[in-house]
């Protein structure tokens, strides 16, 4: 890692127009939160609908894929990626130190008020918290780390990973079987059903694949996207025009 790379990443995704939609995203989950809980009562029937359908389903998608594009693809975009190459620099760590940045403002911006709303609306002693926390971290470095794969790889990242987190996580990956089974947000489920137990059932809180192959498919996802973007940024050329 290195802490200047991390340095100018974390302001450069803070200072553009994308962190208003960072802080607004996650105050209107909040506010869906506070209504849910004076429209239900704190029912926690309530707060699993708003948490599969919207906060995990929708927002956590969204959020990883605003900071994933947003620590280097706009860099690529604008051309100013050649001034940080050109560094003595290895250009993997270039990449892993804007990784961990991304992965901390994902867990700050998006697996933060996901567990915030989850109490807000209604918990049963902090397990759905706790479940849903562990589920939302995991699935937010899996879509982080996609993205920012996606970030290097195409100019198109951001129209990609819109129909990406919409269409495949959010619409057919929570409905559709064969589909289900290679979504990241069934995957990170799986860790939410094993810790929840039997209430799993009761909440309905299930995943279309077991917590071993879940646990398996996270892992390698996240560590083929890691490398596919380390060589793809180790192959760019030092142009304004790449």
């Amino acid at each position: 890692m290195n802490p200047v790379v991390m340095q100018l990443t974390l302001r450069g995704l803070l200072g553009r127009r994308r962190a208003l939609l960072m802080l607004l995203l996650p105050v209107l989950l909040l506010l869906l939160a506070g209504l849910i809980r004076w429209a239900s009562e704190a029912d926690v029937f309530a707060t699993v609908a708003l948490t599969d359908d919207f906060a995990l389903g929708t927002l956590l998608p969204l959020m990883c894929l605003l900071i994933g594009t947003g620590v280097i693809g706009s860099e690529i975009d604008d051309g100013s990626i050649v001034y940080l190459l050109a560094k003595p620099l290895p250009r993997r760590t270039i990449l892993l130190s804007k990784l961990v940045v991304a992965w901390g403002a994902a867990f700050v911006f998006a697996v933060l008020p996901l567990v915030a709303a989850i109490e807000i609306a209604g918990d049963d002693g902090g397990r759905l918290g706790l479940a849903y926390g562990v589920a939302a971290t995991l699935a937010a470095v899996a879509y982080t780390s996609i993205f920012v794969a996606l970030s290097v790889v195409t100019r198109n990242a951001v129209i990609i990973g819109l129909l990406y987190a919409l269409l495949w996580e959010t619409v057919l990956g929570g409905y559709v079987p064969g589909i289900s089974n290679v979504s990241v947000r069934q995957w990170a489920l799986a860790a939410a059903e094993a810790i929840l137990g039997d209430r799993a059932y009761v909440w309905s809180v299930l995943s279309a694949v077991g917590l071993t192959a879940a646990l398996g498919l996270l892992a390698a996802t996240t560590v083929a996207s890691v490398v596919l973007a380390v060589r793809r940024l180790e192959t760019l050329r030092l142009t304004t025009g790449d």
